[in-house]
């Protein structure tokens, strides 16, 4: 413990694995493992497709890029800890070390959010405005909603270890799992956490929040879009390109706001509820997202299928 006056600070924090599964968390790791490996390679995959692969290089592949690295950072910043509890029961993470995980995890999540989000407004543009959806998605364009969904996440999220690093702590040092999370670690503060709690909300609902409604509304534009098609056809066409989208919208936001319920209301919730929907919410998304999109995106599989018979001959 950190001594200043009245102030008291934790050097560091334990971390938790799956409650009352510890003596299994040898085994409990293959799966993990195998999740983890599945979104590194995967994730990787679908980058290296869409560089080497010419036909790709246009708005929707370039924003699925940008979900692949999101979800490689969010897998790079757990599986160190995750790994490291599981294998050798490293429970221990420094205090700054937690809250720069903490930033991070933080604003992966608001980044996939957010690509999400763009990812919706292109397959409304390409649907309803097919013939200007070049004209309005170019290059510099994608960029630019890069970096502003970039900026957005690092800029929000910036004063939350701020505002952690005031609090006073005392007590408990546990927390509820194999990573650090806002709500977790201000749980562990004996100090007023009123500021924090008010912060997290706002940012949340603002950021996250916003880009699932948004993205609901798109998806009501593109439906009266998809209604007006003259043939059931052309109706099935659009709304396929739409499935891996929408895929990737559901297995992200549910967990997140299963999450968030949890912790600000689930003062009841088994502590391995809690456990096992923070792990799905940070761990599956990653997994799936590459697998969904190379089973939907006949481009990605087709362009798969060249590359290994490339290998072969």
């Amino acid at each position: 413990w950190e001594f200043n006056g009245s102030f008291y600070q934790p050097s560091a924090f334990l971390m938790m694995g799956i409650p009352g599964l510890e003596a299994l968390h040898h085994w409990i790791s293959i799966p993990f493992c195998a999740l983890y490996l599945v979104a590194l390679l995967g994730n990787c995959l679908i980058l290296f497709i869409i560089k080497k692969t010419q036909s790709l290089h246009e708005p929707m592949y370039y924003f699925l890029s940008m979900l692949a690295v999101t979800d490689l950072g969010l897998v790079l910043c757990t599986l160190p800890t995750t790994l490291g509890l599981f294998w050798f029961n490293m429970r221990r993470i420094g205090f700054n070390a937690c809250l720069t995980q903490m930033y991070f995890i933080h604003i992966l999540s608001f980044i996939e959010s957010s690509v999400l989000l763009a990812m919706a407004f292109d397959r409304f543009i390409a649907i309803s405005h097919p013939l200007r959806h070049p004209s309005i998605l170019t290059k510099t364009t994608v960029l630019k909603i890069g970096l502003a969904i970039l900026l957005r996440g690092m800029v929000s999220l910036l004063p939350i270890p701020f505002l952690l690093k005031r609090l006073t702590y005392c007590g408990k040092i546990e927390l509820s799992h194999s990573f650090c999370f806002h709500p977790d670690i201000m749980k562990l503060a004996c100090a007023d956490i009123k500021v924090n709690v008010f912060y997290g909300m706002i940012i949340l609902l603002s950021t996250a929040g916003m880009d699932f409604i948004f993205i609901v509304l798109s998806y009501i534009l593109i439906l009266k879009t998809v209604v007006s098609l003259a043939t059931k056809e052309e109706c099935l066409k659009a709304l396929n390109t739409c499935v891996s989208h929408i895929c990737a919208v559901l297995v992200f936001f549910i967990p997140m706001i299963g999450l968030s319920m949890i912790h600000r209301f689930g003062k009841n919730v088994p502590p391995l509820i809690n456990t096992l929907v923070a792990y799905t919410y940070l761990i599956i998304p990653p997994a799936l997202n590459p697998i969904i999109y190379s089973i939907k995106s006949s481009h990605i599989r087709e362009a798969l299928l060249r590359a290994l018979r490339r290998k072969k001959d």
